[in-house]
C-alpha cells in the first residue's frame, strides 16, 4: 500500500499551493512554466531499464509524466552498470529499477549522490537467494548452501558431467554477480559448485525444461519476477540458507537479520526497488520529482505481470497496456499522485 507519511506530505504541499502559503526560490531553475496545468509541457524524457520485466513499472511511471505533459521517448535497455552511468551523464532520466543495496556500487561508481538521487521505496520487500527442486531437498535432506561442499551432493545438480553443481547464476555484470561469487569463496564452495552465467532468462529456460524432466535443478532467482509462478516455492522447489550472513563490502553493514525472510537466512539483504533519477533533472522538474517520490507499486501487482508476460503477453505494446491497466484499477490513488506532482511543478514556476 502507499506510504501514508508520503502521501501526508504530498497533501500538505497541495494544501499550502491552494491557499498561497508555499514560496519558491526565485533562483532556481525550473522547466515549469508558470500558470500552465501541465507542468511537463515540452519538456522530453527518456527512461531506461535493463531487462524487459523492468517495462510494466517503467510504463506505469510513464503514464503519470505524460499526463503532467512530459514527452516521454522510448525506453533504453541496458546492463545495470552502464544504466547507471548513463543516468548520471543526462542520457537518460531515470530508471524505476534501480534495488537500494544490489546496485550500490553502480551508485556510488556513477557519481552518488552528486549526479543521482535516489527517491524513495518504488517496490518494497523485494528477496533473492538459491532454490533447488523440493524433490531433491527433502531425498538428500537439503536445507543449507554449504551442504554443497560434499562432492555427493554438489555431483546431484551436475548437468555437464565435471563433477560439480551447475547454479544457474546471473549475468555478467549484474549485482547478484559480485554476490554470488563472494558467496562461492565465503562459503568454500569453489571446488564443488560452478557458476553458469550468460543470458538469465534463457538460462532458466533450460532449467525448468530439467525441471519438467524430473531432474534436479539449483538456480539464483529474485522477486518480483515471473520464475516464482512457474516454481511455485514450497511446492515445486524450496529455498537454501546461507550458514551465515556475509556480503561484499560494497553493500554497507548488512545485519543477520537484513537478509532473514520468514526465519531462513537466504544471504541477500531484502532489498528495496527505487526510481533513480538524474540530479539536473530531478532538480530542474519538480513536478517529475514528486510523482518519483509518491508513486508505488505492490510486488504482488509486479509478479502477476510478470507471469502474464510468462504466458506470451510480451511485447511492448502487450506490457504497455498492463500498465494502463493497472492505473485503471488504482485510479483514484493514481489520480492523487499526478495532482500532487501537479501542484509540486505549479509552485515551482511561481
Amino acid at each position: 500500500m502507499p506510504n501514508l507519511a508520503r502521501q501526508a506530505s504530498a497533501i500538505a504541499l497541495v494544501t499550502a499551493t491552494l491557499t498561497g502559503l508555499a514560496a519558491c526560490d526565485p533562483g532556481t531553475q525550473v522547466t515549469e512554466t508558470p500558470g500552465d496545468d501541465q507542468p511537463g509541457a515540452g519538456v522530453m524524457v527518456t527512461p531506461g531499464y535493463s531487462v524487459l520485466e523492468e517495462l510494466f513499472q517503467t510504463e506505469v511511471v510513464n503514464i503519470g509524466l505524460e499526463q503532467l505533459g512530459y514527452e516521454v521517448q522510448r525506453g533504453l535497455e541496458l546492463e545495470y552498470a552502464t544504466l547507471h552511468v548513463d543516468i548520471a551523464g543526462g542520457g537518460i532520466d531515470f530508471t524505476a529499477a534501480h534495488w537500494t543495496r544490489l546496485h550500490a556500487d553502480f551508485f556510488e561508481n556513477s557519481g552518488g549522490d552528486e549526479r543521482l538521487e535516489r527517491t524513495g521505496v518504488f517496490i518494497d520487500n523485494v528477496l533473492q537467494g538459491y532454490k533447488i527442486d523440493k524433490a531433491t531437498a527433502e531425498e538428500y535432506d537439503i536445507t543449507s548452501l554449504d551442504q554443497l561442499t560434499d562432492p555427493d551432493i554438489a555431483a546431484l545438480f551436475d548437468t555437464d558431467g565435471n563433477g560439480r553443481a551447475n547454479l544457474t547464476g546471473c549475468n555478467p555484470g549484474w549485482g547478484c554477480e559480485l554476490v554470488i561469487e563472494h558467496h562461492l569463496d565465503e562459503y568454500g564452495l569453489r571446488d564443488t559448485v560452478q557458476h553458469d552465467q550468460g543470458q538469465y532468462f534463457a538460462l532458466m529456460a533450460d532449467t525448468i525444461t530439467r525441471f519438467n524432466q524430473g531432474e534436479p535443478i539449483f538456480y539464483y532467482t529474485w522477486t518480483p519476477l515471473w520464475v516464482s509462478g512457474v516454481l511455485r516455492q514450497d511446492e515445486d522447489v524450496v529455498w537454501l540458507e546461507v550458514p551465515y550472513t556475509s556480503l561484499p563490502a560494497e553493500q554497507g553493514d548488512v545485519a543477520e537479520a537484513d537478509t532473514i525472510v520468514d526465519g531462513l537466512n537466504l544471504g541477500f539483504a531484502v532489498d528495496t526497488q527505487e526510481i533513480l533519477a538524474n540530479q539536473d533533472f530531478y532538480d530542474n522538474n519538480a513536478a517529475a520529482a514528486e510523482l518519483f517520490r509518491l508513486v508505488e507499486i505492490p510486488i504482488e501487482d509486479v509478479s502477476a505481470q510478470n507471469q502474464l508476460m510468462r504466458d506470451g503477453e510480451d511485447s511492448p505494446t502487450d506490457i504497455r497496456r498492463h500498465a494502463e491497466d493497472w492505473v485503471a484499477e488504482n485510479q483514484d490513488q493514481f489520480d492523487q499522485w499526478v495532482e500532487a506532482a501537479r501542484q509540486a511543478g505549479l509552485q515551482a514556476a511561481q
